[in-house]
């Protein structure tokens, strides 16, 4: 059996991995070709593009990578065509996976997209392509399931893959310094670390009774780092060990994205930070359709996390938030909130149900 599969983000290819290790477990003869990263090159696959030459964020920085991004398009598609796969596997990252679709599906290739797009939040017209164009849909997000299928989708919810990802978490090795600890978590791109890193390092100024700790991103290299820690000698930088840092944090400053989610599964008070390219920002502000940037809030439906967004993340708004969560009775009331939102997400098991349903597709 050959799948190729297409994953475009750090976070696609910690929950592709956990994927692949499923399928393999249950098909002995499976080949995998796949885009994604180090975690799913280490289970076996044949790794033909890592996320770290895809990450284009925002309307501005495609616009820029336009050519880039359609020469990976189209050696993708010739790509797929010379391995013929019996079933093409989309991992989140729509802005390029919907096209995939579109194209497979033009050719016969059975189409299967664990996490779906967001259409939640922007872009429902896009539904009508999933529809016409997506074989399987499984969605990891409790909502999900009735929001496609109010477009004659049937999605197929299998739970947040994330529970999976910190199941078994070994107990992390802690340093001899007794202060506690705040994570910084600025993103995994270069554009997101340039506009939140330093606002986060700002941050710390104001609390000099705590150790900060910057979750790096395996895809950047640590010089790219060292260029705004110099001015903040006392600020650690650990690389490839973000669920390690934030087990042993009190609170944490995070880029809004999958790791707000993370953060909150690890049970970590967190006040979410977002900036972008301003133009990018009031193209989206006027498209996007949701009441809240994080995943944390979205899920609970209630402005459980503070969230500071673009000109509202500053230094003194970030430390005003991160000193309100420090407060006992404020951590009490996350911790709470937390709780309800593993709730709503499930007991876990995502990748295992996921890795039957492609299997079962597959082999019908």
């Amino acid at each position: 059996m050959r799948l190729y599969i297409i994953a475009g983000e750090a976070s696609g290819d910690l929950h592709g991995s956990n994927l692949l290790k499923a399928l393999y477990a249950r098909q002995s003869d499976l080949e995998c070709r796949v885009w994604g990263g180090d975690l799913m090159q280490h289970t076996g696959a044949t790794l033909v593009k890592h996320y770290r030459d895809l990450a284009f964020m925002g309307f501005v920085e495609v616009v820029k990578n336009l050519r880039t991004i359609l020469r990976n398009i189209a050696f993708c598609k010739q790509d797929i065509l010379d391995f013929e796969p019996d079933a093409l596997v989309l991992i989140d990252y729509p802005g390029f996976n919907l096209r995939i679709a579109e194209w497979a599906k033009a050719q016969g290739i059975r189409v299967i997209y664990y996490i779906s797009p967001q259409l939640w939040a922007w872009h429902a017209s896009r539904a009508k392509a999933i529809k016409r164009d997506v074989d399987k849909l499984l969605v990891i997000l409790p909502f999900e399931k009735a929001f496609f299928q109010g477009y004659g989708i049937d999605a197929e919810f299998v739970g947040h893959p994330l529970l999976d990802a910190i199941k078994d978490l070994p107990t992390p090795a802690f340093g001899s310094d007794n202060r506690p600890t705040i994570a910084l978590l600025p993103g995994s791109r270069k554009q997101e670390v340039s506009r939140i890193l330093p606002v986060m390092l700002e941050t710390t100024r104001a609390f000099p009774g705590y150790r900060f700790v910057v979750a790096g991103a395996s895809s950047l290299p640590k010089g790219y780092y060292h260029e705004y820690l110099k001015d903040f000698p006392s600020v650690a930088l650990e690389k490839g060990n973000t669920y390690g840092i934030l087990q042993g944090a009190v609170a944490a400053l995070v880029k809004s994205g999958t790791s707000t989610l993370e953060t909150a599964l690890l049970n970590v008070p967190q006040v979410v930070c977002y900036a972008g390219n301003p133009i990018s920002y009031q193209i989206a502000k006027r498209l996007v359709k949701v009441k809240y940037i994080s995943l944390v809030n979205l899920i609970v439906d209630r402005p459980l996390v503070k969230e500071l967004i673009q000109h509202d993340l500053t230094p003194e708004n970030a430390t005003a938030a991160l000193k309100d969560i420090l407060e006992p009775e404020r951590m009490a009331e996350i911790k709470t909130g937390y709780a309800e939102l593993r709730h709503r997400l499930g007991d876990g098991g995502a990748s295992e149900r996921a890795a039957m349903a492609i299997l079962t597709m597959v082999r019908s």
